[in-house]
């Protein structure tokens, strides 16, 4: 399962709820297939019964068991996931999946030396940024600053701007 979205706010006293929606358009989402929001580690299923698209990445939904303000605000700030196999896309995005690079070993260009283990990330429209440990530095993941992908060693080599260390 890939996350596609996050619920940003419950929206009117019906359940409704406005989703930020992640390298993926509202309108390539297959309203026949569920998606899954966490609950104490478990995936549960939701259907989609309504969606309304407010913009690019934005989009108005009502999902089903969900009919109240109150029901509504459980879901504020909540992750959405989907299966990769059941969404509308004709081809998938080109690049990295942040999810795959946590446990890979950061070099620093300049001077060839490891930096630390990448142990998370911000995946912020337009800026991804990763965690290195030890120390939680976020570090931009910028294509201009990707020297090396090394998938047989998992190590990312990258131009670190001064000072960020």
């Amino acid at each position: 399962m890939i996350q596609i979205a996050q619920v940003l706010k419950s929206n009117g006293a019906d359940g409704e709820v406005l989703m930020g929606f992640r390298n993926i358009d509202p309108d390539d989402i297959n309203l026949q297939e569920p998606v899954f929001i966490y609950f104490d580690g478990l995936p549960v299923p939701f259907f989609i019964e309504k969606l309304t698209p407010r913009g690019v990445s934005k989009a108005l939904c009502r999902l089903t068991g969900i009919h109240s303000l109150a029901d509504a605000e459980e879901l504020a700030g909540a992750a959405v996931y989907a299966d990769a196999s059941t969404l509308d896309r004709e081809e998938e995005e080109e690049g990295l999946d942040l999810d795959a690079l946590v446990g890979w070993t950061v070099r620093r260009a300049d001077l060839q030396q490891v930096v630390g283990t990448v142990s998370g990330y911000e995946d912020i429209p337009g800026n991804p940024c990763l965690y290195i440990e030890p120390g939680s530095v976020l570090v931009p993941l910028h294509e201009d600053l990707v020297v090396d992908v090394d998938e047989d060693s998992r190590t990312l080599t990258l131009i670190i701007p001064e000072g960020l260390l």
